[in-house]
């Protein structure tokens, strides 16, 4: 059984909140680098990105990480690199916001907060979440959430975005 959470309306309604939130909580605006974890993260990162630009009239760094071989539940082969260079960013001194779709165990923002680690010693890390769906394994809270969803471990959130999944919104199935 699925059940709609939220719609597109709704989504970016949510996001333009956190941005506002983003704003009020970070006096040096300049200074912040909006991470986004692939897939879905990335994607809310460029709309909060784009949501700041027209509040604060100001340009704002925007980059994706990839924390697949950061992550403690997956096997890893040793001669594999941790992060690709290319895709290396600028965290020495930085407000870092990770931008995430789903924190449930805390797995992916803890494999999340080790990459932006390897690349430097940032000022601050703070977290943005869409969807905060309970059930910590690791002491993790958001600063920022869109929603709170209690759900059960078998049900699960399918966040969707146009990018992957030809529409937005959110969904509770199970």
């Amino acid at each position: 059984m699925n059940k709609q959470i939220m719609d597109e309306i709704t989504l970016k309604r949510t996001v333009m909140r956190i941005s506002h939130e983003i704003v009020e909580k970070n006096k040096d605006i300049d200074n912040i680098v909006l991470v986004g974890v692939k897939r879905r993260g990335v994607t809310l990162a460029k709309m909060i990105r784009d949501n700041i630009c027209k509040i604060e009239k100001t340009e704002l760094p925007c980059e994706s990480l990839d924390i697949h071989f950061y992550r403690d539940d997956l096997s890893r082969q040793t001669d594999m690199p941790i992060y690709d260079p290319s895709e290396k960013i600028d965290v020495t001194g930085k407000n870092i916001i990770i931008v995430d779709d789903v924190l449930y165990t805390g797995r992916t923002v803890r494999a999340a907060i080790e990459a932006v680690f390897s690349m430097g010693r940032p000022a601050k890390i703070q977290l943005a979440i869409l969807i905060d769906r309970g059930h910590r394994e690791l002491p993790l809270r958001a600063d920022y959430v869109g929603k709170s969803i209690p759900t059960s471990r078998k049900e699960t959130i399918s966040v969707k975005v146009a990018e992957f999944d030809g529409e937005t919104g959110v969904e509770l199935i199970g």
